[in-house]
């Protein structure tokens, strides 16, 4: 029986033309700043983000919490929706690495609401950490893959400038809400200060994130970059991958959330409460749903429990029509 792996969009394999890019890519030490391939790298994604400059690091928890480290001084505070990455699953870098506090604000679909966001704000006074950040999470994950629309995200952009806050758009997964909302990524974050984005997530490489932003800032992410381990020497061999993706893999994400959708009506028309999703990720709630993972396993579906009556399914690269099909019937076998 074939294995459908639908844990995660991190799961990919290389392609084969990902394999000759990364084969074929020119190297030199990004640490002296001399490898080509980061270089062009770092250049595709000034393209795409509008922004600046750019930087290649490992991941995108580095990325984020160098965003956090060079737009904060130790002893801030944080605004973010209370189910965002770097609050969830950073293990605590915003305070270890940053010294900062974060203010979580609970969101609906994990998108926050602007006058939520007003309201997390103290008043300036020296029992209250003084707030200098708003991270946002584009798509967001535990909100099911959802996507900000235009609207909010101005909203949200102009009520934290007009308190003073700098901006950061959490993007791991950025680009599936490019192709979702058909808007270019220098628009989504116009008004932002700097957006880490993944290559290893929907994209399809095996590693990295790019953190654009203004040049005085990301000369300021290189600094803490190398404080944090984060410089790669020949890393045009991982850069290659991650070009070839931003070059090659942005528009298929269209394929993954058809297959989302494709694979959410088979559920429900199982008789399970399955929300229609916006991207590449499905969420099915179930009584037990450790029980319902460990079944979907036996039948070759592997999968994650986020809660204890809620599984997560995504859609990526490796999974064609076969497997969307082999899921559904796992699921149909199940809810007999």
């Amino acid at each position: 029986m074939p294995i459908v792996d639908l844990r995660s969009d991190t799961v990919t394999r290389p392609t084969k033309a990902m394999y000759d890019a990364i084969i074929n890519a020119e190297l030199g030490d990004d640490v002296l700043g001399d490898d080509p391939t980061v270089t062009a790298l770092e250049a595709r994604a000034i393209e795409l983000s509008g922004m600046r400059a750019a930087v290649f690091v490992p991941s995108g928890t580095m990325g984020n919490q160098i965003a956090i480290a060079m737009h904060t001084r130790p002893g801030d505070a944080v605004l973010m929706e209370d189910g965002s990455h770097p609050f969830n699953y950073e293990s605590a870098g915003a305070a270890v690495i940053s010294g900062v506090q974060i203010r979580p604000i609970k969101g609906v679909g994990g998108l926050l609401d602007p006058a939520d966001v007003i309201a997390a704000i103290p008043p300036v006074d020296n029992h209250f950490a003084p707030v200098s950040l708003l991270i946002v999470e584009n798509t967001s994950n535990r909100g099911g893959g959802t996507v900000y629309p235009l609207e909010r995200l101005d909203a949200l952009t102009s009520a934290a400038r007009e308190r003073g806050l700098k901006l950061h758009l959490d993007g791991a997964r950025v680009f599936n809400a490019v192709v979702a909302s058909q808007t270019p990524l220098s628009r989504i974050v116009r008004d932002f200060d700097s957006v880490t984005f993944c290559l290893s997530k929907g994209l399809g490489a095996p590693v990295g994130s790019v953190l654009c932003g203004s040049s005085v800032d990301i000369d300021r992410a290189r600094y803490v970059r190398k404080r944090l381990g984060g410089g790669m020497r020949q890393a045009g061999i991982l850069a290659g991958a991650g070009l070839h993706a931003l070059n090659h893999h942005i528009d298929r994400l269209q394929d993954d959330h058809a297959r989302a959708k494709a694979l959410a009506a088979g559920i429900a028309e199982c008789g399970l409460d399955c929300a229609v999703p916006q991207t590449n990720m499905v969420y099915v709630t179930v009584p037990g749903a450790a029980t319902w993972v460990e079944g979907l396993e036996e039948r070759g579906v592997r999968c994650y429990a986020t809660a204890p009556d809620r599984i997560r399914l995504v859609m990526h690269l490796d999974v064609d029509d076969a497997g969307v099909a082999q899921a559904i019937d796992a699921f149909r076998d199940l809810s007999k």
